[in-house]
This record gives structure tokens, sequence and C-alpha cells, in this order.
């Protein structure tokens, strides 16, 4: 039944998110989509759909670890949900995926993490670590975000790569949340008709997360998460030394997108490279695609 999981997933997702749009436009949830010249207004918090689709395509498979597994799936959706509604605080927003990410500490699973055929015991370190993954990937993948399918169409790619290197729970959910993307990645692309807002960014982020804990694959997860990373780590650099200014990027009259006056990756991208919206969330999905194709050459090689 796991096979099913990606075609039930997307199925959902392609049917629940426009209906979800309209219902939350119509509630005045909404965001400008602020890379087009005419900045029109978008549904927000669309990630409702993929809370729903992704247990829903894991019902008719669910085990105790698939259910745990979604159980904190679910509650960074809520995370994500209080923040579209609210517009949490950062440190707020990364204190409620610590709590969030408890129960992760109780999976039970192996604490031995394999980096690239040398096997590293974490032993009673291995929860924390495993919470403090979680939350990382989470917030991660919420970070590098903004663009018309970039949040989803990463994800999307992470977690079919992570599907073939897993098996077992961690594949299920895998695949469920590749079903799910791709079915929302339709209503999501350039010109985006919804937005996942964090509830969507959050909890997909999580689910990379939660796979390369169940799947004991953390070191793939994490390489698949270099950009958000890298993401992280220019835009900390840039506070910690007083460069980061205020400022949006700007899309021009021809629709070239002229870098925010802030360092972060998608910046550094756009100052090597005359790209539009969708040229760069391509490069960036192509980059996301390249690491997966080195997480599988590690996997067979190992």
């Amino acid at each position: 039944m796991i096979e099913a999981a990606p075609l039930i997933g997307l199925t959902l997702t392609l049917i629940l998110t426009p209906y979800l749009a309209g219902r939350l436009k119509r509630a005045g949830i909404i965001g400008r989509d602020i890379h087009k010249l005419d900045r029109p207004e978008v549904a927000e918090m669309g990630g409702l759909a993929l809370l729903a689709a992704i247990p829903l395509a894991l019902a008719p498979s669910i085990d105790p670890e698939t259910a745990r597994a979604l159980l904190v799936f679910l509650l960074f959706g809520v995370v994500g949900i209080v923040d579209d509604l609210t517009a949490l605080k950062q440190s707020h927003k990364v204190v409620l995926s610590l709590l969030v990410a408890v129960p992760t500490a109780f999976f039970g699973v192996s604490s031995r993490i394999d980096i690239l055929g040398h096997t590293i015991d974490l032993g009673i370190l291995y929860p924390v670590f495993a919470v403090l993954f979680v939350t990382g990937s989470a917030n991660l993948v919420n970070l590098l975000a903004g663009f018309n399918g970039l949040e989803i169409g990463t994800s999307a790619v992470a977690l079919g790569f992570l599907a073939v290197v897993t098996d077992g729970p961690a594949r299920g959910l895998a695949l469920a949340g590749l079903g799910a993307a791709l079915g929302f990645l339709w209503w999501n692309r350039y010109p985006a008709r919804v937005f996942p807002g964090d509830t969507g960014t959050l909890s997909m982020g999580a689910l990379i997360g939660l796979v390369g804990i169940l799947g004991k694959v953390e070191l793939y997860a994490a390489i698949l998460l270099v950009p958000h990373f890298l993401d992280f780590v220019i835009k900390a650099v840039g506070v910690r030394f007083g460069v980061r200014k205020h400022g949006r990027t700007e899309v021009l009259p021809d629709g070239t997108l002229k870098a925010p006056p802030y360092p972060s990756f998608l910046g550094t991208i756009m100052r090597t490279v005359k790209v539009n919206e969708p040229r760069l969330v391509a490069i960036v999905w192509g980059i996301e695609f390249i690491l997966g194709l080195l997480v599988l050459a590690l996997h067979l090689s190992l």
C-alpha cells in the first residue's frame, strides 16, 4: 500500500489546494506576491492541503512509527498556522519548533549515525540530536523561501531522492510527501495561485528531517539541505558583521530580479546571473537535483 501513497497524496493536493485557496482568500488570509510588478493578492496558508493529504495518503498503511512521525509533522504544521496568523518572532518560532520536535527523542531508532561508511554512536545524546535535526530541517526550509514554487519544489526533489535511499516507514513518509508536494506545486508554481505559508514550509521541512531520522539517512538529508544551510550561514554572517540592511528583492520592468541589499544565497545567484523569478527557482531546483544525484551516488557506492 505504500506504493500508492504518492498517487493518493498527489490526487488529494490537486483537489484540495484550489478549494482551500478559494476559502482562504474569501476569509482574507492572503499575501502579496511581491516579486510581480502588479503585486497580486494570493491565498496564503495553503500548506493546510499538505497537512491533510499526507496523513490521508498513509492511512491505509499506518504503523506506530509512521503515526509518531505524522504527529510531529502535524505539530509543526500547527506552529506554522500560528505563525501565519500571528507573525511570530523568529526566536519564538524556533522555541515552539523545539517543543513540538520533542517526541522525536522517543522514536527509539538506533543512536548510530553512518557517515560515508564510518559509524558514530551518539549514545544518550542521539535523542537531543534528533530533536535538533528535525527542528533545524524545518526552519531551514522555512528560511529559503519567498518565490513561486521554491520551497515546495526543493522539498519534492529532496523527498524524491530520500524515497530512493530509504525503506519501510521512512520511505512511506517520503513517497507520500513527494506526491503531495507535486500536487501542491501544480498550483504553487509560477505564477502562484496559492502560497504554502509557514504552515507548509515548516511542516515539509520537518518531514525531510523525520525521514532522515527514521530512515537512518541523516547525512543524506543534511546534504539535501545544503542550499538552505548556506542561506542561513550567509544571512547569519551578514548580521554578525552588521552588513545586513533592510530592503527586499526588486523586480525591474523587464521582470529581472535585482538582489536585495542584504547577503543571502538567492541574492548571490541574482548578483551572479541575470534571472527572472522562474529562472531563479529553476536554478535552485537544479542545484537540489544535483545534490540528490550526489546522495544517490554515495548510497550506491556504499
